[in-house]
């Protein structure tokens, strides 16, 4: 290979971009900021980074969820999606994104914290138009998450340490994108002997239903974590 021809091949950037997932036991909201410089300044971008040679495309993603959400490992779930290749997908010159996946509880700390940062939480289902190629990528990860959560048990990355089965139904029916039969999604939940009683409820200021709370088996979620189920509705 001459000069000429390595120089011509190195000519490629690479970055990563994050589709942020976080649960508010309402709605699974996606995160998004506004692009401070050119090109496309001011329109709506998933948070990334641009990866220097000595970084990985891991590394870089755990470093920007350090920056953003001040990353936890142990209560973040994150997947790498796929390669986003297409030729003039950045005016600025070629770039390939290694785009990822992250699931995240939303507490009123993290949205103040993102928002604080100049950072948008829209609803999973009315993100708005983004720059790039960014919808394309929001896409893909909705469908993995659909895939994901007939297959492993994920809510345990998104719901509070206590939760309604509402709450529960809710997340699968945001994640799904439908609604679901109140009762088949029960028989289907208990069945699963995935989560078990806290002995609380909810307090009746804050809800006109009092409802029980319960919590994830710590220990049948792992091993369907690895090994995974159909949970098809």
């Amino acid at each position: 290979m001459t000069a000429e021809e390595k120089d011509q091949y190195f000519r490629v950037a690479l970055c990563s971009s994050l589709v942020l997932f976080g649960f508010d036991g309402e709605e699974l909201k996606v995160l998004v900021y506004k692009k401070l410089n050119e090109p496309f300044k001011e329109a709506l971008i998933l948070p990334g980074k641009y990866i220097l040679p000595h970084l990985s495309n891991d590394q870089a993603i755990h470093e920007l969820l350090t920056e953003k959400i001040a990353y936890d490992e142990h209560q973040t779930y994150i997947e790498q999606l796929k390669a986003f290749t297409k030729v003039f997908r950045n005016p600025m010159g070629r770039v390939v994104n290694v785009a990822y996946y992250a699931l995240v509880k939303l507490t009123p700390q993290l949205e103040e914290r993102v928002e604080s940062q100049g950072g948008f939480w829209f609803p999973y289902d009315r993100v708005p138009d983004l720059a790039f190629d960014h919808n394309e990528i929001i896409h893909y990860a909705k469908e993995r998450v659909k895939r994901r959560v007939k297959r492993r048990p994920v809510g345990f990355n998104l719901l509070p340490e206590e939760f309604t089965i509402a709450q529960l139904q809710s997340l699968y029916e945001k994640a799904l994108d439908r609604e679901l039969d109140k009762r088949n999604f029960r028989k289907k939940i208990f069945n699963s002997n995935l989560i078990i009683e806290t002995g609380n409820t909810t307090s009746p200021k804050q809800h006109r239903k009092v409802s029980k709370l319960y919590k994830f088996d710590e220990e049948k979620y792992e091993k369907l974590s690895l090994k995974g189920y159909d949970f098809l509705f």
